[in-house]
Formats: structure tokens, C-alpha cells, sequence
């Protein structure tokens, strides 16, 4: 199945400050430099520019990280620092999901990342609100498959889940970390969107059990945090169809048919009948944009998004799961990362295969195999650990709204989660559950 990615709203700086101080990003010890990587042996990863680039006051590096040797399995990252007058600076790692969704063209070119690619497909602009001002970020395309990451044997398109994506992202870490040793100790967090909601928790508890023991980890991980995560099937299921049904997007009687037919099913394999009642909805919703209602839809896209959505839906995956959020961006950075020169300069494809970049693999996200029904069991595990945690949603993001509610409120059981309104643009964005503390 493919989930929902966040919308492309655009993040005002404020609020990202804040994500700093609620976080507690406090970084002590090594600011990352160009003379710092190139003593490490990485002026060959440094992007010195991208094609259609503005000048800017930060350095970039990208290539990849073999994590399987025998499967020839590798992992494309590109790191975004932060300006030499915000260093030290804490590193943050952003995972999109899909599952089988880039990294690059979701948190990198439409969310969070420095740049902005405009309508020709060919030039950039600086996103006002990219969050290096404030933290080195290191985009990840996983897994191997997605984006710009790859692998040479076939059979791991076709079997890929959460448990192998958790571990190949584990391996990335600590090899990227001995490319980078300047950023060893550093205060390190994973943060995420969309079925990231199971990447980031399942990676968190990795990077965490790995460093159990460890009186000063290398990986100096502190927490995490999830926007509109995908975090248990069951509160999802409900939460989402409540989203559509009190929008007037769906019908009274497809409401009742969704809800006796789909919340006690599989979020990864729903059953015939939950599919039946799912393609209802659809047919009900139309063409329109159910990831970010009261915006526009691009025209020269969004017969082609319906069209991928009832081909989804005969493979077997969720009608609201399968599509993104997208006036017109998307064709935009598909343009642009197909373009030789820009895969040049970032250092990928670097044998030069005839393929065509996308910003989604088909393939993975037909295929997934294991992806667990609940990832609360994690949160627990970690709020009870003393890490920090930080949940937020879209308050017109179709999946989370409500879905997140209900499974907040299994995790304020047993510990404190205080939910805060944030403005944007002096209209109101969305809630964010800040911090989940240990009572």
C-alpha cells in the first residue's frame, strides 16, 4: 500500500525554531565544515552546485552507502548543512514512506529542504523555510529501490518490508557515521512523515538497543519525531473515515460499510471486502484532492492521479494510501532529477543506467511485505527509555487528523502528552502533541 505523504505546506521558520527548543537540540562538541569532510576523504561527495542553483551560505554533500555487499544493496543520502554561523548544530535524520517513496522528492524538494524547484523543471529557488537554518539535515532514500538508492538483485524489490528497511537504514547510519566522523556525538534525531510513522519508530528502537550499555554512543541519539504518522491500523482506519465522512466527501451508508468492513482489517493486506467498500469511497470522493482539501489540484495531473488510483486499487492497496499531495510538484521534480546533469552533480546513478527517476516505486510499494498493525508497543518501549518524542499532524491532512487523536490517547495511559495549536501564516496549521514524557 502507499500512505499518504504530508502536504507541501511550507513550515514558517518560527515554528521550526521551536522544534528546536522543544526537542532540546542542544549540540555540544564538533561543527561539521568542508575542511572537516575533506579530511575525512569526502571532497568527491561534496556538491559543489546543482544545476538552476541560487547561491547559498551552506555546504552539501550526497552519494551512497553500501549496506549489503552480496545483494549489492546501496542507499543514496544527501546531507544539507546547516550555514557556519548555526554550527554546532544538531543532525537529523528525514525518512518519507510510501512505503517506497524518495526521500529527495518529498522531504528534500516539496517539504522541509533548502531548495525549491520551479515550474521549468530546470532552475531552484531557496525554500524560506528549510529547516537546515537550524540543523544539519540528512535526507535518505529507502529502501534500496526508492529514489536514487538501489540494489543488484532483483528479488529485493519484490521482498522488502519493514523489518529489512529498519536494518539496511541501521547499517546506512553507522557507515555514514565513519564517512563523517565529525558528526560522531553529536545530538543526533530521526523525524518523519507519513508511513515514516513506522521507519522512524522501528529505526529509533534499532539505533536505541544498539546503544544500550554504551556509556557515549557514536550515534548520540536523543529522540524523534512523526508528522501525520502512520501509527496504528486500527485508530487509522477510524479516524480517517470519521476525516471523510464529516468533510461530506462520503455518504452515510459507505461511512457505515467502511467502518463494518475495514477497522479490524490489515492496514498492509485489507480483505476483499474492505477493498469493495474503499473503491465506494472513492468513486464517491471523485477527483479531487483529499490530502489537502481547500487547495488546488493540478490540472495537468490529477486525471492521471485518478487514474493511478484505480490501478492501485485492483493491485490490492488503499484508495486514500495511494496518492499525494500535488499541485503540479511532483512533475516538477521529476523533470529535474531525470535530468543527467543534476544526477551528476549529486553523485547518483553513477554508472550511468538508462532508467527513469520517480518519486514513488510501484514496484516496493506492491510488493511490502511485513509492516506490523501498531508501532504504540515502540512508543512505550522509548517514552519509558527517557527519549524525547515529538508528534504533529496537518490539520487538513486526511489520514492523521483523527486517526492520531485516538492513538494518542493509548499512549496517554500511561504517560503525559500535551497537545499544542500552532499557527501559520496567522491561520491555524495543525496541532502538535509536543513532548511525550515518562510520568
Amino acid at each position: 500500500m502507499e500512505l499518504p505523504r504530508m502536504a507541501s505546506r511550507r513550515l514558517p521558520l518560527p515554528l521550526v525554531a521551536q522544534l528546536v527548543v522543544l526537542l532540546g537540540l542542544a549540540c555540544g562538541l564538533r561543527s561539521s565544515s568542508a575542511a572537516a569532510a575533506a579530511a575525512s576523504g569526502l571532497a568527491g561527495e561534496r556538491v559543489t552546485y546543482l544545476p538552476g542553483q541560487p547561491p547559498v551560505d551552506f555546504d552539501m554533500y550526497s552519494g551512497y552507502v553500501t549496506v549489503d555487499k552480496r545483494a549489492g544493496r546501496s542507499l543514496f543520502y544527501w546531507l544539507q548543512e546547516a550555514p557556519a554561523a548555526a554550527q554546532p548544530a544538531p543532525l537529523v535524520l528525514w525518512l518519507n514512506g510510501g512505503p517506497g517513496c524518495s526521500s529527495v522528492a518529498y522531504g528534500a524538494s516539496e517539504e522541509l529542504g533548502a531548495f525549491r524547484i520551479r515550474p521549468d523543471g530546470a532552475t531552484l529557488f531557496l525554500n524560506d523555510y528549510r529547516w537546515n537554518k537550524v540543523a544539519n539535515i540528512l535526507f535518505l532514500d529507502s529502501p534500496a529501490g526508492v529514489g536514487f538508492s538501489y540494489t543488484n538483485t532483483t528479488s529485493d524489490l519484490y521482498d522488502s518490508g519493514d523489518k529489512r528497511t529498519a536494518h539496511d537504514s541501521y547499517k546506512f547510519l553507522v557507515k555514514w557515521f565513519e564517512k563523517f566522523p565529525q558528526y560522531k556525538y553529536r545530538d543526533f534525531y530521526i523525524a518523519g512523515e507519513s508511513y515514516a510513522g513506522h521507519y522512524v519508530p522501528q529505526l529509533s528502537q534499532l539505533v536505541y538497543r544498539n546503544n544500550k550499555g554504551v556509556k557515549e554512543p557514536l550515534i548520540n541519539f536523543k529522540g524523534f519525531m512523526v508528522g501525520n504518522a502512520v501509527t496504528d491500523d486500527y485508530h487509522d482506519y477510524i479516524g480517517t473515515f470519521e476525516y471523510w465522512w464529516n468533510h461530506g466527501i462520503i455518504s452515510d451508508g459507505t461511512y457505515r460499510l467502511l467502518n463494518a468492513s475495514c477497522v479490524h482489517d490489515s492496514g498492509e493486506h485489507p480483505a476483499p471486502a474492505c477493498l469493495a467498500a474503499l473503491n465506494a469511497s472513492t468513486v464517491e470522493q471523485g477527483d479531487i484532492d483529499m490530502y489537502s482539501l481547500y487547495t488546488p489540484t493540478c490540472n495537468e495531473t490529477s486525471t492521471s492521479s485518478a487514474a493511478a488510483r484505480q490501478r492501485r486499487l485492483k493491485q490490492g492497496h488503499y484508495p486514500w494510501m495511494t496518492g499525494s499531495y500535488d499541485p503540479c510538484t511532483e512533475r516538477y521534480s521529476t523533470e529535474y532529477y531525470n535530468r543527467p546533469e543534476v544526477q551528476r552533480a549529486l553523485h547518483a546513478n553513477v554508472t550511468g543506467i538508462n532508467y527513469t527517476w520517480a518519486t514513488c516505486s510501484d514496484i516496493l510499494n506492491d510488493n511490502w511485505r511485513d509492516s506490523p498493525r501498531s508501532v504504540l508497543p515502540i512508543y512505550h518501549e522509548l517514552i519509558a527509555a527517557g527519549l524525547r518524542i515529538w508528534v504533529f499532524r496537518d490539520m487538513l491532512h486526511v489520514l492523521q487528523l483523527h486517526g492520531l487523536s485516538r492513538s494518542k490517547l493509548q499512549i496517554d495511559r500511561t504517560n503525559t502528552m500535551n497537545s499544542r495549536k500552532r499557527p501559520v501564516s496567522h491561520q491555524q496549521g495543525g496541532t502538535s502533541p509536543d513532548l511525550i514524557r515518562r510520568k
